[in-house]
Order: structure tokens, then sequence, then C-alpha cells
């Protein structure tokens, strides 16, 4: 790993749950930093915003189109876009799509890449990028990383690792001989080992309490469960939640009544807004 990726690593270390806006004060000044975010996502060490970059038709989508259009499975809007596509040669950008809101366009651009009808060539947003150390890029830093060599790394930065390391690798209850150390400590793994099902009882509840009307704005989950869960385990179990049909997700279209913490609580999509909404099936 070179000297300058690791202390893009140790940065993030530095940030609320390992997350930090790219273009916000602690990158600001950070050269080369799209690439090495690139080099690093490639290596699933980060991850990072995206936005679609080219689109370009494909055959499975050329053929749709030779279809009576009172068959075709998809939306007159989709079926404009592909028409739209189908007149160009090659890739296009997505402003060249002209006939939908940005936000629309890009749902219906990610539904047809999704049914395979059209590729899409992603890249890191221009604006309000933000970029987050991911479960392997912790695994790699706690476990694997050794470092080799001589580099001059400053001594905040080192101040981020030895914090982190301290957090991730706590003595385990078991290693405490002292019963009633022992009790205690079991009290507090039972709180952390929380369970997709109490998730789900803890969405509910907070619903009922706030009264949100099963539309339960996303950041008082976290307040709730972050800690002891982290941002990532919490999404993680949420996305379990949401393939099992328990819940489902909306997003966010008006951001005014919230604050940019808020907001930013919401879970990233590579295309389209945020999710936002928790909703209880």
């Amino acid at each position: 790993m070179e000297t300058k990726e690791l202390k893009f690593l140790l940065k993030l270390l530095g940030c609320s749950n390992y997350r930090a806006s790219l273009s916000g004060s602690v990158f600001k000044s950070f050269k080369g930093k799209d690439k090495i975010c690139r080099n690093l996502g490639d290596r699933n060490l980060v991850d990072f915003s995206r936005e679609i970059a080219t689109v370009n038709i494909l055959s499975p989508g050329q053929a749709l189109l030779k279809l009576d259009p009172a068959e075709l499975p998809i939306t007159d809007k989709e079926r404009k876009v592909l028409e739209k596509l189908s007149k160009t040669s090659g890739k296009i950008t997505p402003s060249k799509i002209t006939s939908l809101k940005a936000a629309e366009r890009d749902t219906i651009l990610k539904t047809l890449s999704d049914r395979g009808l059209i590729e899409v060539e992603l890249k890191i947003k221009r604006t309000k990028a933000e970029v987050w150390l991911t479960e392997r890029g912790i695994e790699f830093l706690r476990d694997d990383y050794s470092p080799k060599g001589a580099a001059t790394i400053r001594l905040d930065l080192l101040n981020n690792y030895v914090r982190f390391l301290r957090k991730t690798l706590r003595v385990k209850p078991e290693q405490i001989s002292t019963s009633a150390v022992h009790s205690a400590e079991s009290d507090v793994e039972t709180i952390i080992n929380i369970t997709d099902e109490e998730i789900l009882q803890t969405i509910q509840k907070l619903d009922k309490e706030l009264g949100t009307d099963n539309y339960l704005p996303i950041f008082h989950l976290r307040q709730k469960l972050q800690p002891p869960l982290s941002r990532d385990e919490l999404d993680k179990a949420l996305y379990r939640l949401q393939r099992n049909d328990q819940i489902e997700f909306s997003t966010l279209l008006d951001p005014k009544p919230y604050t940019p913490e808020q907001v930013d609580a919401g879970i990233q999509q590579n295309v389209g807004g945020s999710l936002f909404f928790i909703s209880v099936n």
C-alpha cells in the first residue's frame, strides 16, 4: 500500500462512523483524492457515492423496442428513454436525456440497467460525494495491515489508528475471571448482539412513540442503535429485513424539513436519492 493511500485511510479513521465528505475539510486539500478513492474502492477497502457518467443501450434494449408498444414490459417513460438512447451512437451522458428531472431520470436508468437493457458507467459524484470505510477495510486495518519501510506519518493520523485498534480489539468477556465483572460484560455483549427481530421491534416502537405513521426517518433509528451497532452493521441488518419483505425503504424528495445531519443519516445509493424512510410491512 502506498503511503498516500494509508494516509487516506487513517484520515477516515478519525471521522464519525469512518465516513466523510470528499469535498469537506478532512479531504479538501488532499492531493489525488479521487484516484486514491477509486484505487481503494477497487480493493473493496472503501466505498463512495457514485453517479452515472455515461449510458449506452444494449442489444436486449434495442430488441425490446421492436415489440408492439402495448406489449412492452416497461413503463411509457422507460420506453421513451430507450428510444432516446437507440437514436444515438455509442455512449452519452445522462444530461442529454432532457425530458425527465434528474432524480427520476437516474432512477429509470438504474431500473433499465438492472434489467440488462442498458449499460451504465459509474463515477464518483461531482457534488456532495462521500467516502466511507467498508467492513473489509475495517478488517484489513485491524487484522491484515503490516507496515513496512519508512514513511512520514503525522501523529494525529497515528492517533486515529491507535484509537481505532483500541475500539475494535477490546477484551472479550470470557477472558475476565471475576464473576461479577464477567456478568456485567456479558450484559454489554447481549446489548451489542442485537437481532434483526429486535431491530424490527425497535422500528415499530419508535414509529408508535413518534407518531410517524409507518414512515420512520432512519435518523431516529440511528440515534437509538448507534452505538452499540456501527452504521455499517445497522445498514446490513436493514437490508436483510428488506430482503425478507419485513420492511420497505422510501427516498427523501424534499430535504428542507430536516437538518444536514439528519439527511446524512440516510442510506446512500450509487444512483438516485438516499434511502431515508422505513415502513414495516
